[in-house]
C-alpha cells in the first residue's frame, strides 16, 4: 500500500503518532501498523537522523563497558534478533541492508592500551562472551594491513555490521508498504487533553490527533514543547564526528572485519563496507547542539586510523560528517509508557541506536497493544529517571549504580553550541 503524506493543515487522527522519523521511529511506525494500528510518523525528513551518520557496527561485545551488564542482555538479545530481522525487512522491500557477519578485531598499539584490552577481555569473559585473545603476530595474519607494532588484540567472531542509511531506507520502504502515513513537517508541541497526550501541534499550525504518540526525535526528544515537566526524557545531546574513505579495487581486500583499537587512550575503528566504503570514527563530545564538522575532530581520527592501519593514507577521503546521539544520564534507552498517559518513549539509545532497533520495534509495538513492556526491556522503562534526570528506579548492576556522568571519549570537552539539525556534514 503506498503511502499518504500530508501538509498537516487540517486535523488528522492515528492510532498512533511517531514524533521522529529516524531508524527509531520507523521500526516503531513499522511493528505498530505490522499490529493493525493506524500509524503516522511526523518528521520533515523521515529517514535521516543520527543513522546517517552512524557507522553501523553491531557490536554487543566490543562495546560493552564496565557497569553495563544490564544493558548488554539487551543489547546481546537484539544482536540475536537481527538475522531474521535483516531477512523480513529485505524479503518485504527488496533492499538489500550491508548486513554482515564478518566480525570485529579489537586490537592495542602499545603497553598500556594493551592493559586496558587485557581488562576488557577479562570483563568480556567474566559476563559469559566468547573472545579470543591474540598476540599481535596472529592479529596481522588475520589483518595484514595492520601496523606491525600491533601488540596483541580480541577476535571478537559474533560482532556483525549493517549499513545504517540502507537499513534507512529500507525501513522508511516498509511502512510505506504497510500503510503508514508521513506528515513531512516539524512536531512543534505536543498537545494534552486532561491529563493524557492526544496528538500534536505542528509547526505549520495543523493539528494530528491520535491516542497514543510515541516521542522518537532522537537528541531532540527533550526539546518538544507541550510535554509536562515531569515527563520530559533526560536526553542530551552527544556529538560525534565520522570520515568515509573509498576502497578502490585494487587494493582490495583493504579489511575483512571491523577494526577497533585504543590508541592513546582513546576510541578508533574502521568499518569496511562491502561496496568498499571504509567508514572511520567516532569522537564523542559533549557540546550541546554543535554539529560543526572540526579540522581537529578528522584530524584525530585520521592521525590515529593511519597508525593502526598506514595504508588509508592511499584512500580517497569522500565524506566527513557530523551528528548527534541521544545520549541519557546513564547511556541507555528510555522505552514505553511515561507517567502521562497516552504518552511513550523511544529514545536515548545513544551510540547503540543501530544495535537495538530490532528490539525497539518489537518492544514498542508490544507496548503499544499491551500497555506494558515486554521482560527483556522492562529494565529501561521511561519512569526510571524524575524529572530533573536523577535516579528513581535507575539501572542498577551487581557493583552499583552505572555512572551517570557525561561522556569523556574523545575530544570530549564542557561547552555548549547551537545548532538545529540532527547532523550536518559536507562532501570533500
Amino acid at each position: 500500500m503506498p503511502s499518504r503524506s500530508h501538509a498537516s493543515h487540517a486535523s488528522c487522527t492515528s492510532d498512533v503518532l511517531v514524533i521522529g522519523g529516524g531508524i527509531i521511529g520507523l521500526v516503531t511506525a513499522w511493528r505498530a501498523a505490522q499490529r493493525g494500528l493506524g500509524t503516522a510518523v511526523v518528521d520533515p525528513a523521515p529517514g535521516g537522523g543520527a543513522a546517517r551518520v552512524a557507522a553501523g557496527m553491531l557490536a554487543p561485545v566490543t562495546e560493552l563497558h564496565t557497569g553495563e551488564q544490564t544493558l548488554l542482555a539487551l543489547n546481546l538479545e537484539s544482536a540475536r534478533r537481527y538475522p531474521d530481522f535483516a531477512a523480513e525487512l529485505t524479503e518485504l522491500t527488496g533492499h538489500g541492508l550491508g548486513y554482515r557477519r564478518s566480525g570485529t578485531l579489537a586490537v592495542a598499539l602499545d603497553a598500556d592500551d594493551r592493559a586496558q584490552l587485557r581488562e576488557l577481555h577479562l570483563l568480556q569473559r567474566q559476563s559469559g562472551l566468547d573472545t579470543e585473545w591474540l598476540s599481535g603476530r596472529e592479529c596481522r595474519r588475520l589483518e595484514p594491513m595492520l601496523a606491525p607494532g600491533v601488540r596483541g588484540g580480541l577476535r571478537v567472531d559474533g560482532d556483525h555490521q549493517i549499513d545504517p542509511r540502507r537499513l534507512s531506507t529500507a525501513l522508511l520502504a516498509a511502512c510505506e508498504r504497510a500503510g503508514v502515513v508521513f506528515h513531512r513537517v516539524w512536531a512543534e508541541r505536543l498537545r494534552v487533553t486532561g491529563d493524557r497526550a492526544t496528538g500534536v501541534v505542528t509547526a505549520d499550525g495543523g493539528e494530528l490527533g491520535a491516542d497514543r504518540v510515541v516521542l522518537a526525535a532522537g537528541s531532540r526528544s527533550g526539546r518538544l514543547a507541550g510535554v509536562p515537566g515531569a515527563v520530559v526524557p533526560p536526553v542530551r545531546p552527544v556529538k560525534g564526528q565520522v570520515v568515509r574513505l573509498t576502497v578502490p579495487p585494487r587494493y582490495a581486500p583493504f579489511l575483512s572485519r571491523t577494526v577497533r583499537a585504543v590508541v592513546r587512550g582513546g576510541q578508533v575503528y574502521l568499518v569496511p563496507r562491502e561496496n568498499g566504503e571504509l567508514v572511520i570514527g567516532a569522537t564523542s563530545e559533549d557540546l550541546g547542539w554543535d554539529t560543526t564538522v572540526t579540522a581537529g575532530g578528522v584530524y584525530e581520527l585520521l592521525r590515529d586510523a593511519h597508525e593502526l592501519v598506514p595504508g588509508i593514507t592511499e584512500l580517497p577521503l569522500t565524506e566527513t560528517r557530523a551528528g548527534l546521539r541521544p545520549g541519557t544520564p546513564d547511556n541507555a534507552p528510555l522505552l514505553g509508557p511515561t507517567a502521562l498517559p497516552g504518552l511513550l518513549l523511544a529514545t536515548g539509545h545513544h551510540r547503540n541506536g543501530v544495535l537495538l532497533t530490532p528490539v525497539t520495534g518489537d518492544a514498542l509495538a508490544h507496548a503499544l497493544v499491551t500497555g506494558e513492556l515486554p521482560p527483556e526491556a522492562r529494565p529501561f522503562a521511561a519512569s526510571r529517571f524524575s524529572a530533573d534526570g536523577s535516579a528513581a528506579g535507575r539501572i542498577t548492576e551487581p557493583g552499583g549504580e552505572r555512572n551517570a556522568e557525561p561522556d569523556a571519549g574523545r575530544n570530549a570537552r564542557p561547552g555548549a553550541g547551537l545548532g538545529a539539525g540532527l547532523s550536518a556534514g559536507r562532501n570533500v
